[in-house]
């Protein structure tokens, strides 16, 4: 979809932005589990995304109005970044936004090795999206016996156990020239140098 527009999220948009995410976490989770008493995606766990070390948000807009966003983790040195929170506005999904809104990202960071994000292994459109439409890899399943990282930090929300407790971990590989590998990570790419 064209006509995608990315934005420095503005404080004046934050609360706006804020309900937008937590609607789409929220239609997500219930789609698959029911109705939820608790926010899956409680506001102050988008504000621990927003105040993290090289955290920068984008508000999505076509024609003005805001249609999605997201919140990354950008690490200039590294170049090994990480997309927090990404959403697409309930009642405009499955229109090409979310692909634009991505593709719109990965623009905005062309010196990136490798993008990282993590989700819930129930979100079946995210785990399409990530891997059928993005280009990820899914490179670690989480689950009550090989726990998420502590500092990750990851967001369980109002999240059943079922649900909160299972996770992928997907990268995208950037640029492959030559080899490098990612051992701290447990990602690696070779470019063997072929047509």
């Amino acid at each position: 979809m064209s006509g995608v527009r990315l934005e420095l999220l503005a404080e004046k948009d934050l609360a706006e932005f804020k309900r937008e995410m937590q609607k789409a976490f929220q239609y997500g989770y219930e789609q698959v589990f029911g109705p939820c008493d608790g926010a899956v995606l409680p506001e102050q766990d988008i504000e621990r995304s927003l105040q993290s070390s090289g955290a920068i948000a984008y508000a999505a807009r076509v024609d003005g109005m805001l249609c999605g966003g997201a919140i990354v983790r950008i690490d200039r040195e590294k170049q090994y970044n990480h997309l927090d929170l990404f959403f697409v506005k309930v009642g405009v999904q499955s229109r090409g936004l979310g692909q634009a809104i991505w593709n719109g990202m990965e623009a905005l960071y062309p010196e990136t090795e490798v993008w990282e994000t993590f989700t819930p292994c129930f979100e079946k459109r995210n785990i399409h999206f990530y891997v059928n439409r993005c280009g990820f890899h899914i490179v670690e399943y989480f689950h009550p016996r090989h726990r998420l990282p502590q500092e990750e930090g990851e967001y369980h929300g109002g999240m059943a156990d079922e649900a909160s407790q299972y996770f992928f971990r997907f990268a995208k590989i950037m640029h492959s020239s030559g080899t490098r590998t990612h051992t701290d990570r447990g990602i690696s790419a070779c470019n063997s140098g072929g047509g």
